[in-house]
């Protein structure tokens, strides 16, 4: 048993041998060191940022509805479901690729027992005779001289990380989702109660001017006219019915299930409902992005693949090896004297393969020069994407004030309209008009702050969302 000792001693020492892989420089990210939004970042506003960075989706959504709609989504999406089993599927594959750093030890036992008639046997008499044997050994394993095997570990092992950032991407962009799908179910409710008030309005109306063209006072086309009025809040209404229903629709895919009981009432659509990422920060920010951290883990494995085209240049040596004890008679197996091993190492050189090799390196290394530009371009898209965010931030306060300030512009100017009309004074053309304009600048306020929500929840996505959850 000496020898083979001595060889898993020698083959555990070779696993130390040296490694071809090349030396691994992150890429210089290819956008500018701040987003082009908000004042300069300075190093005293280094910890907010690093809060900002570093806030879970619970800190970032604030209604209790949403938070309990969001933690039911991420508890049954099945496309999340479909992310996290795909890490584990890599999880094994790595595992499995890093055994073959370490030799396979097999243990082993045989049994023979034969009986040879007397016309065959050289005595001339029936012989009844037995073989046993027992063994432990390694089979097939290939010393890592070159860091071949070591190799395709590390590259196995920087896949399962980026499929682990590619779950977190994706649950990220689930909670962005649902956080969207449930504004947008909200706005277009408000919407469809907007609508149901003005067609109450409406019809409200067209009473008042049938009733006073019956007397004489209105005209038929004035009656005319408040009826388009009605039967259009009646196409308005059909189509916010449709939406909230497709809404909900959306959102249960979204869920995996349906809403959950007892949720908490929804708060209205206002400012605050999404917490206010703080301005100036750095854009290295962006390198904390699942995306770009899966992207690079990408480029990792494809370093770590040249390594390995690399290594089948050179010999690949594999050793066999088993030591055990072997008997004619079970009860003497494990005497004394009855110790057997086999020591079968093989060499490989490659000689020639027609440019095999080569072509697999250069393959190797334009693979690596492929993910390089996809790394840089997932930077550059992610630095967009937060450059748009922050902008729409700004804009969209100013939008939406501008926006309240016309809805209260037209509610004195529908006021003003229907005394006048009810007066005398005006024609039903100018109360018509008001009306519609109010209907209208309603319908865009809600819009607006749809829209101002929907930024901040893509602001909170294009930064990577919350890299504690």
């Amino acid at each position: 048993m000496t020898r083979p000792l001595t060889f898993l001693a020698l083959a555990a020492f070779m696993l130390g041998g040296c490694s071809l892989i090349p030396h691994y420089d992150r890429p210089a990210a290819p956008v500018a060191a701040q987003f082009p939004q908000g004042p300069a970042y300075a190093p005293a506003q280094e910890a907010a940022a690093q809060a900002a960075a570093e806030q879970g989706w619970r800190q970032v959504f604030h209604d209790p509805a949403l938070q309990a709609v969001i933690h039911t989504a991420l508890d049954n999406n099945r496309d999340l479901r479909v992310a996290a089993l795909n890490v584990e599927a890599y999880r094994a594959q790595y595992r499995i690729q890093r055994a073959d750093l370490f030799p396979a030890v097999t243990a082993g036992g045989t049994a023979e027992r034969t009986r040879t008639p007397a016309d065959l046997s050289t005595t001339g008499k029936t012989a009844v005779g037995g073989e046993y044997t027992a063994t432990l050994g390694v089979s097939a394993y290939e010393l890592d001289l070159w860091g071949r095997v070591r190799s395709l570990s590390k590259e196995a092992l920087q896949t399962y990380l980026a499929s682990d950032e590619g779950r977190r991407s994706t649950q990220i962009s689930l909670v962005a989702s649902v956080a969207n799908a449930w504004f947008t179910l909200e706005s277009d409710k408000e919407l469809l109660k907007l609508t149901q008030d003005t067609l109450q309005a409406y019809e409200q109306s067209y009473k008042l001017t049938a009733h006073s063209g019956e007397v004489g006072v209105s005209t038929a086309l004035d009656v005319s006219q408040a009826r388009i009025s009605v039967e259009t809040a009646k196409v308005s209404l059909a189509k916010y019915q449709r939406a909230v229903a497709q809404d909900m629709d959306n959102l249960v895919l979204l869920l995996g299930t349906h809403l959950p009981d007892n949720l908490p009432a929804a708060q209205p659509l206002a400012a605050g409902l999404v917490a206010e990422v703080p301005a100036g920060l750095p854009s290295d920010l962006l390198q904390r992005r699942p995306d770009i951290l899966e992207a690079e883990h990408t480029l990792k494995a494809a370093n770590a693949n040249i390594g390995a085209a690399r290594a089948a240049f050179f010999p690949s040596i594999t050793l066999t090896a088993s030591a055990g004890s072997e008997s004619a008679d079970m009860g003497h197996l494990f005497k004394g004297g009855q110790g057997t091993w086999t020591f079968a190492p093989s060499i490989n050189l490659p000689i020639f393969n027609a440019g095999s090799l080569k072509a697999s390196l250069d393959y190797a290394k334009i693979e690596k020069d492929v993910d390089v530009a996809s790394y840089e371009k997932a930077i550059q898209t992610g630095f967009q994407e937060v450059a748009d965010g922050l902008a729409a931030r700004q804009t969209y306060k100013q939008q939406l004030q501008a926006q309240t300030d016309l809805v209260q512009a037209n509610q004195d100017y529908y006021r003003l309209a229907e005394r006048r009309y009810r007066t005398g004074i005006d024609s039903n053309l100018t109360f018509l008009d008001a009306q519609r304009s109010l209907f209208s600048a309603q319908q865009s306020a809600i819009t607006d702050r749809l829209s101002q929500l929907t930024a901040e929840v893509n602001l909170y996505k294009a930064l990577g969302g919350g890299w504690k959850e």
